[in-house]
C-alpha cells in the first residue's frame, strides 16, 4: 500500500520520476509526464511543502530531488552532472586531469569561451579548484570520490556514452 502522501496516481508518478532521474527539471518533467503545467506545478509544490522532494536552483533550471536521498553537496554535484558539457568536463578532469581550459577545449571540441564558462560555474559551485600554472590556469575536481560515486550510481539517468566510455566507472562501485 502506498504512503498516504503518495496515494494520488499523479503525485506518485511525479515523485517516482524524480526518484528515477534526480536533478530533473520542470520542463523535462512536463515533457515526460502527461500532466497539465498547472497540475505539475501544484503537485511539485505539494511534495516540496511536505518535505518529500528538495528543490534546487542551478542558475538556469529549478531541479528536483528526493529529499531523503540528496544533501546540498550532492545536489550541487548532480546539478552540474545534468549539464552535458559540465558533465564532460568533470569526466575528463576525473579521468586524466588536471587540465587547463585550452586542454579541455581540445578534448571536448568546444570553444575556449564555452569551456571557460562551464569551468567558471563549476568553480563557483566549489566543484573544481583552479591553480595558476605560469600563464594558464589548471583545474582539478575538488571531491572526485563524490562526483564519481554520484555519476556511477545515477549513470542510467544520463544519456552520455562519451562520459561512460571515458570514465568506465560502472565496475568500480
Amino acid at each position: 500500500m502506498p504512503e498516504p502522501d503518495l496515494e494520488l496516481d499523479s503525485r506518485r508518478a511525479i515523485y517516482q520520476r524524480i526518484a528515477d532521474t534526480p536533478g530533473i527539471h520542470f520542463r523535462a518533467l512536463l515533457e515526460e509526464l502527461d500532466y497539465a503545467q498547472g497540475t505539475l506545478q501544484y503537485q511539485l509544490r505539494w511534495l516540496a511543502d511536505r518535505g518529500l522532494i528538495a528543490v534546487s536552483d542551478d542558475g538556469k533550471y529549478t531541479r528536483y530531488y528526493p529529499e531523503a536521498d540528496f544533501d546540498e553537496a550532492d545536489q550541487t554535484v548532480m546539478n552540474a552532472l545534468r549539464r552535458e558539457y559540465s558533465r564532460r568536463i568533470l569526466a575528463h578532469l576525473l579521468a586524466d586531469g588536471p587540465f587547463s581550459t585550452k586542454e579541455l577545449s581540445d578534448r571536448i571540441g568546444k570553444a575556449n569561451s564555452t569551456v571557460s564558462w562551464h569551468l567558471s560555474n563549476l568553480a563557483d559551485a566549489d566543484l573544481v579548484t583552479k591553480e595558476r600554472d605560469g600563464r594558464s590556469v589548471v583545474y582539478e575536481v575538488t571531491d572526485p570520490d563524490r562526483v564519481a560515486y554520484l555519476y556511477t550510481v545515477h549513470r542510467q539517468s544520463f544519456t552520455d556514452r562519451v562520459v561512460d566510455r571515458l570514465l568506465g566507472l560502472w565496475e568500480s562501485y
